[in-house]
């Protein structure tokens, strides 16, 4: 099993920033890629941004390019969201989520590829 634990958000005014973290426990050599979903309020869960266990490979929602960035550290099993230049919009409870399995390509994006998930952390960003 895998036990995946976020925090770091909170709230913030638009156009500033906030940097999530996961970290990741148990299992944890089984992990291959890692992804940020978010989720606001009466919409559905929506991909973010993903990485690959190497971290060569990064995926971007277009919502988010040029204002998210994706990084890992796999010595600390720690995979971060850097969000700048926040917006209203960009208010949702961020998942963190890793497959158990290698994922490629459009499946980055894809939540029904991911099996392990943590329980969320809250980003309200005020206008």
């Amino acid at each position: 099993q895998v036990q995946l634990v976020e925090s770091g958000g909170g709230l913030v005014q638009a156009g500033g920033s906030l940097r999530l973290s996961c970290a990741a426990s148990g299992r944890t050599f089984s992990l291959h890629a890692m992804g940020w979903f978010r989720q606001a309020p009466g919409k559905e869960r929506e991909f973010v941004a993903a990485i690959s266990w190497t971290g060569s490979r990064t995926y971007y929602a277009d919502s988010v390019k040029g204002r998210f960035t994706i990084s890992r550290d796999n010595a600390k099993n720690t995979v971060y969201l850097q969000m700048n230049s926040l917006k209203p919009e960009d208010t949702a409870v961020y998942y963190c989520a890793a497959p158990r399995s290698a994922i490629t390509g459009w499946e980055f994006g894809s939540s029904s590829k991911y099996d392990y998930w943590g329980q969320g952390t809250q980003v309200t960003v005020s206008s």
